[in-house]
């Protein structure tokens, strides 16, 4: 078989369901299948699979196995020589899946193919290509200078504002819409189920590319994600805490202790910095600017302190 495509569903019924409507509308004339994996939400979707997708193939986790370990079961299964692990929200067009197969297939040092991601609104998602975590792109992340130095290397993205004619290689790729070769997925062991969630695609590609092998941007390969134009400030204080959480792990598994240490201290630093100007901006707002960057660099500072537990809310 050519090609496993691998969904994981966690309360998403109306996504999943535009989502594989795009799949069966979207056939790239391949040999291929369809696992959609429910992480205990029990929000129906068994019963809209049975009813409106009967090739599909539907796995019940009884308890949540998070984005690593939910894909991995499902991987398990799978019979395709290319997995494609897809978010719920998305929806493919044209001939994307085909666009990914053939990079993978035409380039013999190709890992891992992602394809370009567009908003909701069709403009483009600057994160379907991605730097590997360093203490300076971390502490120095914020929309105003990704916007300001778009094609700097430390965000790792100026490859979408070059428009290359073919397929070239980037550090890492969105795990929102991430092909990869069956053989080097099983070389490098699937994804590490020590994360849980965040940062399961950049460690993918990180060890991908340890193993000797490439991740590929395709730009041909195009797809709507409508869960990424969320604005990062609009995530809850938990999940930017998540967040951070999981690229110390990354530190910690792949540069030691000792960067990890640096990482969350300057975390911190940076957290202590931006605080006041969050403040200082809601206050001179207030009625109409929301509270939520107010409470994100607290949870962020109270976490590079030690006092905001990850393992204890997961």
């Amino acid at each position: 078989m050519d090609l496993s495509i691998i969904i994981i569903n966690w309360n998403s019924l109306a996504y999943l369901r535009e989502c594989l409507k795009s799949l069966e509308r979207n056939d790239p004339g391949l040999t291929w299948e369809i696992l959609v994996i429910d992480n205990d939400s029990h929000d129906g979707a068994d019963l809209m699979v049975a009813r409106e997708f009967p090739r599909v193939t539907f796995i019940q986790s009884v308890r949540n196995l998070g984005f690593s370990g939910g894909n991995n079961r499902a991987a398990r299964q799978a019979k395709g020589d290319c997995l494609l692990f897809l978010n719920p929200d998305t929806v493919v067009e044209g001939d994307a899946l085909i666009q990914l197969v053939r990079a993978l297939r035409q380039f013999p040092d190709a890992g891992i193919a992602g394809a370009r991601l567009l908003n909701t609104d069709r403009t483009l998602q600057t994160s379907c290509v991605q730097s590997l975590p360093t203490i300076a792109n971390q502490v120095l992340d914020c929309e105003l200078l990704r916007r300001w130095f778009p094609r700097s290397a430390l965000w790792g993205m100026a490859v979408l504002f070059s428009e290359p004619p073919q397929p070239v290689p980037v550090e890492a790729v969105s795990g929102a819409c991430l092909m990869i070769k069956r053989e080097v997925f099983e070389h490098i062991k699937g994804f590490d189920e020590r994360y849980f969630m965040y940062s399961e695609d950049i460690d993918l590609s990180y060890r991908v590319q340890q193993a000797g092998f490439k991740c590929y941007y395709v730009p041909a390969a195009a797809l709507i994600h409508h869960g990424g134009g969320s604005s990062k400030s609009a995530r809850s204080a938990f999940s930017n805490v998540m967040l951070r959480e999981s690229v110390y792990r990354f530190m910690r598994f792949h540069r030691g202790w000792w960067a990890a240490g640096c990482f969350r201290f300057f975390i911190g630093l940076s957290a202590l910095f931006r605080l006041p100007v969050a403040a200082a901006l809601w206050l001179l707002r207030r009625g109409t600017a929301s509270k939520a960057p107010v409470n994100k660099w607290v949870s962020i500072f109270r976490w590079s302190m030690g006092m905001e537990s990850w393992a204890a809310k997961q």
